[in-house]
């Protein structure tokens, strides 16, 4: 047995060298059947190589512009994220929002202004800065958002004047009318007057809160569910998300 497997080596090995290249040829015929198929905005491919780590392909269009692929196209890294390319999600960004996610009933609610729209039934929170244009915008479609309570946490991080801004809107007569009216209407909020008395150490509270959970940037806007989103959603999205969180609450 031992004779016979030793005189088979060779004619075995040199069968396997020749399989290679022909495994190469069909792993770049995978590659760039599936992400012409998955994604149809990804320009011309080039050049489809191997990549030094094993089991990665370099996949190069554009002249320069570089992703890699797993050697059936089902995965693309790119732009530092990692991407299914059968459901176009990015994974890691999925997997980010699971770790930052933040169960909502232990939000510090007693320090944000609760507007109310319609019946109030769903709920979601955003952490704001009144100087914040993108803040501004988010507010205006917000507008449009039925059956909703807003948890509004002020969270001045653009400077001296968020501050000050931030206190006159929490100490006046009705906080959240003063803050729709600076930041739809553009209304400045009433100064507070001197020697009045206004708790406004939810400003810094809801700051701090900001840090540990590394809210970087504002609007942050948070689900009942858990969902974490940055930035100015539309208003669409803010609908989808409330229903998708609705959704989750009844499970």
């Amino acid at each position: 047995m031992n004779l016979r497997f030793t005189r088979s080596r060779p004619a075995a090995t040199l069968a396997l060298v020749a399989l290679l290249p022909l495994a190469a040829v069909a792993d770049e015929a995978t590659i760039r059947k599936a992400l012409a198929e998955r994604l149809p905005k990804l320009p011309k491919i080039d050049e489809v190589a191997r990549a030094p780590v094993p089991g990665l392909w370099e996949v190069r269009y554009g002249g320069t512009e570089i992703i890699y692929s797993d050697d059936k196209g089902d995965f693309i890294f790119a732009n530092g994220s990692l991407i299914d390319t059968k459901t176009r999600t990015d994974v890691t960004q999925a997997r980010i929002e699971k770790l930052l996610a933040i169960d909502f009933d232990k939000l510090p609610l007693k320090d944000a202004m609760a507007i109310k729209q319609g019946n109030g039934a769903r709920r979601m929170a955003v952490f704001v800065d009144p100087n914040c244009g993108y803040c501004k915008r988010f507010e205006r479609d917000l507008l449009a958002v039925k059956d909703v309570t807003i948890y509004t946490f002020l969270m001045p991080i653009l400077g001296p004047d968020s501050t000050t801004k931030s206190r006159d809107i929490l100490c006046a007569k009705d906080p959240g009318a003063a803050w729709r009216a600076w930041m739809i209407d553009g209304v400045t909020p009433p100064k507070q007057a001197a020697g009045a008395k206004c708790d406004t150490g939810a400003i810094e509270r809801n700051v701090a809160f900001g840090q540990a959970q590394r809210i970087n940037g504002t609007p942050a806007v948070f689900f009942a569910d858990g969902t974490r989103r940055p930035g100015a959603l539309s208003g669409e999205t803010v609908e989808r998300l409330l229903t998708a969180a609705t959704a989750a609450g009844k499970k």
